[in-house]
């Protein structure tokens, strides 16, 4: 199944400015300089496409094959501070970002696996550690446990059930691809924003204490 290269770098290059943005907005929360920033906003960016193209063997990795990637994400590290010096609290804004760079990359994610491997399983799951590993990575280094592995709004399902939806769209004949890929992100956002909104979790899973 080949793919439109050109439009999915146009995503992925999307997904990369909104993923660094949310990095950027989560680092601010604890106050540090630009260069902790700047890390942040790097793990939230390329954690999940970096996890993805090790595990498919793909050579380069996506940002060093495109070295402006990370140029980006350092320049939106940069020249947020003024911007973040006019808003009172950053939470309220981490949402949006959030959700449409988890959709954005897990639809990429999802492609370059279908690409590599024809199963459409594994490339659910390729586009769900890429939309969401980073955020993963943007969590630790903030020293707060990743919302992914606690009872908190649905997160990688939201992922994986918008990956399902572009691969269920795009085998319904001559879908194209650009519909798919949008009924997908769509999917994952409002899902996402829908979880937060009314708290859709899993419950926890404890040992049951000895009597």
């Amino acid at each position: 199944m080949k793919m439109d290269v050109s439009l999915l770098i146009s995503i992925e290059y999307l997904a990369v400015i909104v993923s660094s943005i949310y990095g950027v907005l989560l680092a601010a929360r604890k106050g540090m300089d630009v260069m902790g920033v700047f890390a942040v906003a790097f793990a939230v960016a390329f954690g999940g496409g970096t996890l993805r193209d090790l595990f498919l063997d793909r050579t380069p990795l996506f940002w060093i094959g495109n070295p402006h990637y990370p140029m980006i994400t350092l320049g939106i590290a940069v020249f947020a501070g003024p911007v973040l010096k006019l808003v009172n609290r950053i939470k309220p804004y981490l949402l949006l970002p959030d959700a449409l760079g988890m959709a954005l990359f897990a639809i990429t994610g999802t492609a370059y696996s279908l690409e590599a491997y024809p199963s459409w399983f594994i490339a659910a799951m390729m586009g769900t550690i890429t939309g969401t590993f980073g955020g993963v990575l943007g969590d630790v280094i903030c020293n707060d446990v990743p919302s992914l592995f606690t009872p908190s709004p649905l997160n990688a399902t939201c992922a994986f059930t918008g990956c399902w939806v572009y691969l269920i769209v795009l085998s319904l004949g001559e879908t194209p691809k650009e519909i798919a890929m949008i009924a997908a992100i769509l999917v994952i956002v409002l899902f996402r924003l829908a979880a937060v909104k009314w708290n859709w979790c899993f419950p926890a899973l404890r040992e049951t204490p000895h009597r």
